[in-house]
């Protein structure tokens, strides 16, 4: 809502599948220690901010060639839909709306976290599908075993 004005999914820097019913992923930029879609990118398109280290996208640079895309480990970024430029995750300069935004409305499912001094954010950029089928083992349990 920050960055377009209104509650647009398709554009959203923080998406949420549900690869079935009943279970719903969140997935955004977790901000890897190497930033695999800065390296990817022909262009330098992509650059991450010194302070936030949050990945910055020079829109008049970008191609729109996805690489970003497929370099990701979680496939995060998208191509936004009104002008087909990448679109990751800037963590708002420092503070995350949607974090504020969760909070408020007593979600609680997005919290900051302090990264201690040698972090491994790579831990947390996964394929949502990927996510899910652990989710789904953890809440419904393994095809055949009584869950209880």
């Amino acid at each position: 809502m920050k960055f377009e004005g209104w509650i647009w999914p398709e554009a959203s820097r923080v998406r949420v599948f549900m690869p079935f019913p009943g279970l719903e992923v969140p997935h955004l930029c977790a901000q890897c220690d190497d930033y695999p879609c800065v390296a990817s990118c022909p262009t330098v398109a992509l650059s991450t901010d010194p302070v936030t280290k949050a990945v910055i996208v020079d829109k008049e640079k970008c191609t729109s060639c996805g690489n970003c895309i497929r370099a990701c480990p979680g496939n995060v970024p998208i191509l936004h839909p009104l002008d087909n430029k990448a679109t990751i995750c800037n963590l708002c300069n420092g503070d995350p709306e949607c974090v504020k935004v969760c909070v408020e409305a007593g979600y609680n499912a997005l919290t900051l976290v302090d990264e201690g001094p040698n972090p491994n954010r790579k831990l947390f950029s996964r394929h949502p599908v990927e996510v899910a089928k652990e989710l789904a083992v953890y809440f419904f349990g393994e095809k055949g075993e009584e869950v209880i």
